[in-house]
């Protein structure tokens, strides 16, 4: 699909400016990361939410091609569609499904913002065609970091501080980069590998802090990075104590409690040492968490897809128990995170799961298989708590239709696009979720367990046909990825029919083995009244008591 066609959706990523706490961060995204020696298969893996209140879920997809020497790329920023300018075409480019090549290389990000003026916008290059044009010429992270940093290098860096999160089938790595302000082409950078025997995350804040100065192995930066921090005035020390994160992006409220809080909730999950943490989430103590932890056990991506779905349940900032969470224990507040009361400023809790996701997927790297099977991206459209990630093979020539770009879009409804049948069943459970988030997790387990069950036959089946038969074997892969998308939605509709039916009216009927009891005439069985909860209750009665009282 070419460039333009994406950029055609005029998708705009807002972004929101929290002046009660002196930061602007976007509705943004998280990142988490595992290393192959931290996984229960060996692959190395990263997660992606696209969080944005404009953002249509789609799947994208570039074919593989030849280029014409003198043939040009023209850019189009990402978030809205503006023309930025162009650029000399690669000789050759990579098939790409989403955000993974063919060569199963991988590129999530999530954007830190830091300081303002650094923004440079005589720029071409902004940081979602940075991900696009490096997964359509790059094989592995450490030449992908080459080709972004001289991107930017080259044509000027559009957007605001950026983390990447790049992966290829043996590597983890994170690139931080921020522009150097109008006048001063290119950007500062650095990049970390993760240890293969680690996990990390990122959201929406600068992670990296000090780094190694002569490991070039494990560390990569633009040489001036140091140097242009003094020059602006935002570091003075030794060069050994420089860190990255505190002279561009300074940690704020909002950075710790909405960003550093969901990268804790991932290390909290997989480590022993969350608790010790959190003073440091509630701006008590100043020594931050690690850039990459030891996991307690080892993951697997169905770990990543429960985790993505994270509200901070059973931990001290968990925002199903206060009475912003209605009767029915929901971890969703729609209004603004931050909001002023009497001149006193508040914030509500950001957790990983988030209603405006456009789109969100894991994906599984593997160096012991051939890069046509070895590379998955598990997609899912909208929240991902209401979503199914479903196994889209990066070696596919053809996206399924309900995430083909172009079926429906954000202002135009479609029953056969995931995007809008995902999002008709998260709208429904919203107001009902405690009841219905548990309709929803069955058919989840159901249809993720099966895909993950059916992988290792169906990947031998595909290496069967790769063995004499290329093309075979693709076709074989992309026919699999487009069942399973289309299998996937139709039973995402059927839920939603069936929480219509369950919970109409307030009620739930009753129901066994899945199937809705009839009286003993065969007519309608009087459903069950379930009572609103104490707690909620009690609220009231704090504020109309009296009012409400039985005489």
């Amino acid at each position: 699909m070419p460039i333009m066609i994406l950029m055609q959706m005029k998708k705009i990523v807002l972004t929101l400016c929290l002046t009660a706490f002196s930061t602007v961060l976007s509705w943004a995204c998280t990142n988490l990361l595992v290393g192959k020696a931290a996984s229960t298969d060996g692959s190395t893996m990263v997660t992606y939410s696209a969080d944005s209140y404009a953002l249509y879920g789609e799947l994208y997809h570039w074919p593989a091609a030849k280029h014409k020497p003198g043939t040009v790329r023209k850019i189009y920023e990402w978030d809205t569609g503006k023309y930025l300018g162009q650029i000399p075409e690669a000789n050759e480019t990579y098939n790409v499904i989403g955000n993974m090549n063919e060569y199963q290389l991988c590129i999530g990000e999530t954007t830190f913002g830091g300081r303002h003026e650094l923004t440079d916008t005589t720029g071409i290059i902004d940081y979602g065609s940075l991900i696009y044009i490096t997964l359509q010429r790059a094989k592995t992270a450490r030449e992908a970091i080459q080709i972004m940093t001289g991107l930017v290098e080259n044509y000027g860096y559009y957007s605001e501080g950026e983390s990447f999160s790049i992966v290829d089938k043996n590597e983890v790595w994170i690139l931080e980069m921020i522009g150097k302000g109008p006048g001063n082409k290119g950007a500062v950078w650095v990049a970390v590998r993760v240890p293969d025997d680690c996990i990390a995350a990122h959201a929406n804040q600068s992670r990296i802090r000090q780094f190694p100065l002569n490991d070039k192995e494990n560390c990569l930066y633009s040489k001036d990075v140091i140097a242009f921090a003094r020059k602006q005035g935002y570091y003075n020390g030794r060069d050994e104590d420089f860190s990255f994160a505190e002279a561009y992006n300074p940690l704020d409220w909002g950075g710790l409690r909405w960003c550093e809080a969901r990268v804790w909730s991932y290390y909290n999950r997989f480590t022993d040492n969350g608790e010790q943490w959190i003073p440091y989430i509630l701006g008590e103590d100043p020594v931050p968490m690690p850039l990459y932890v030891k996991p307690s056990r080892k993951l697997s991506a169905k770990d990543l897809m429960d985790m993505m779905r994270d509200h901070y349940e059973g931990t001290v900032f968990d925002p199903t128990l206060d009475c912003g969470a209605g009767p029915f224990h929901s971890p969703y507040r729609f209004n603004p995170l931050s909001f002023e009361i009497d001149s006193v400023k508040y914030g509500f809790e950001r957790p990983i799961s988030t209603q405006q996701t456009g789109f969100t997927f894991v994906g599984q790297m593997r160096n012991y298989l051939p890069d046509k099977i070895g590379g998955v991206l598990w997609f899912g459209t909208d929240d991902a708590r209401f979503t199914v990630y479903t196994p889209m093979y990066a070696a596919m020539t053809r996206t399924p239709e309900c995430y083909r770009t172009g079926n429906g879009d954000f202002t135009h409804f479609s029953w056969t696009s995931a995007f809008w049948v995902h999002n008709w069943v998260a709208n429904l459970a919203y107001s009902r979720y405690s009841q219905m988030v548990e309709d929803a997790q069955i058919l989840q387990d159901k249809l993720e367990n099966a895909y993950l069950t059916a992988q290792p036959g169906i990947e031998q089946k595909a290496a069967d046909l790769l063995r004499s038969d290329r093309d075979a074997a693709v076709a074989f892969l992309t026919g699999y990825s487009v069942d399973v998308a289309q299998k996937a939605l139709d039973e995402w509709k059927k839920l939603g029919e069936r929480l219509i039916v369950k919970y109409m009216d307030g009620v739930v009927k009753k129901e066994k083995d899945g199937e809705f009891i009839r009286n003993e005439y065969g007519g309608s069985q009087y459903p069950n009244r379930p009572k609103l909860d104490e707690n909620f209750l009690r609220e009231i009665v704090k504020q109309k008591g009296e009012w409400l009282k039985e005489k």
